[in-house]
């Protein structure tokens, strides 16, 4: 049962997401959670490092699409720099935006990747829906109450994770 909730792969942030990785594990697009995945909360845009990055996902052939439950004005103004595909208001965890996602870049499920750092959300919904997940560390201790309540859940369940890796 705990297995939905458990991601494919954790890494620290995104920078430990490489092309050898992805292509190790058959993938061609990656799904991206914007807030404390790829920028903080309370940061409106990209960082230079994370430009770089997107650049040479996109330079090595990857497709990729924003996923976010949040507004979509905060969704649009993120991705003025980047111009990726994106999907605001989500309802993560609920699968329709990740499929949603899939077809916009075209792609089958199983060769796309749900990268975020909140399993409630982004893990258990991108395993619902038969996708690759990679969960990051969160960027930013400064969370929502609501946030902070789910994740003393999830400590217990990346607890049983490692337990599992051993």
């Amino acid at each position: 049962m705990k297995s939905v909730f458990y991601p494919k792969i954790y890494v620290d942030d995104i920078y430990g997401i490489t092309d050898e990785l992805l292509k190790k594990n058959g993938i061609k697009g990656l799904i991206l959670d914007i807030d404390n995945t790829l920028v903080p909360n309370h940061v409106a845009d990209a960082d230079e490092k994370v430009l770089n990055w997107i650049e040479q996902m996109k330079a090595a052939g990857y497709k990729m699409c924003i996923v976010s439950n949040a507004s979509r004005k905060r969704v649009i103004r993120f991705n003025d720099n980047i111009k990726l595909y994106a999907v605001h208001r989500a309802m993560k965890p609920v699968a329709a935006a990740f499929m949603k996602a899939g077809r916009i870049m075209g792609l089958e499920k199983g060769s796309i990747a749900v990268v975020g750092d909140q399993i409630f959300t982004d893990i258990y919904g991108g395993n619902m829906a038969g996708m690759f997940t990679i969960l990051v560390r969160p960027i930013d201790q400064r969370e929502g109450r609501l946030v902070r309540f789910k994740r003393r859940f999830e400590r217990r369940i990346l607890e049983g994770y490692h337990e599992s890796k051993r």
